[in-house]
């Protein structure tokens, strides 16, 4: 999640209500079981909801191929930060929505970081 998050890692704050209530936006962090391995928990940004149009680059270190696709329902789909060096929903497609377990809202630490986890914008 380099540049949002450091490379030696952040404390954060996370919320459960969100995913529950069904207020995720594109833009959040979010925090998921990871598709390929259920005892990893994964942090990266939601892009799109189910029935939303992605397009992404396919493999962003060798060409500039984009791929678009309609999420599914029951699914989101979610990119690192850091598009030249993630495992996202580009490897293993969308994450089933169940996975999902709560949005990052605030960083603790370190100290220059401290503050709100906005969104960022498209």
């Amino acid at each position: 999640m380099l540049p949002t998050l450091g490379i030696t890692g952040n404390v954060l704050l996370m919320e459960r209500i969100s995913t529950r209530t069904g207020k995720l936006r594109p833009g959040d962090v979010v925090f998921f079981r990871s598709p390929e391995n259920p005892r990893r928990v994964v942090c990266k940004r939601l892009v799109g909801m189910e029935g939303d149009q992605v397009t992404y680059v396919v493999d962003p270190k060798n060409s500039d191929k984009c791929n678009t696709i309609v999420v599914q329902k029951g699914h989101v789909w979610v990119e690192g930060d850091n598009i030249y060096n993630t495992k996202d929903s580009r490897n293993f497609g969308a994450v089933p929505y169940g996975l999902v377990e709560g949005k990052a809202f605030w960083t603790l630490l370190p100290r220059k970081d401290f503050g709100s986890l906005a969104p960022k914008p498209k």
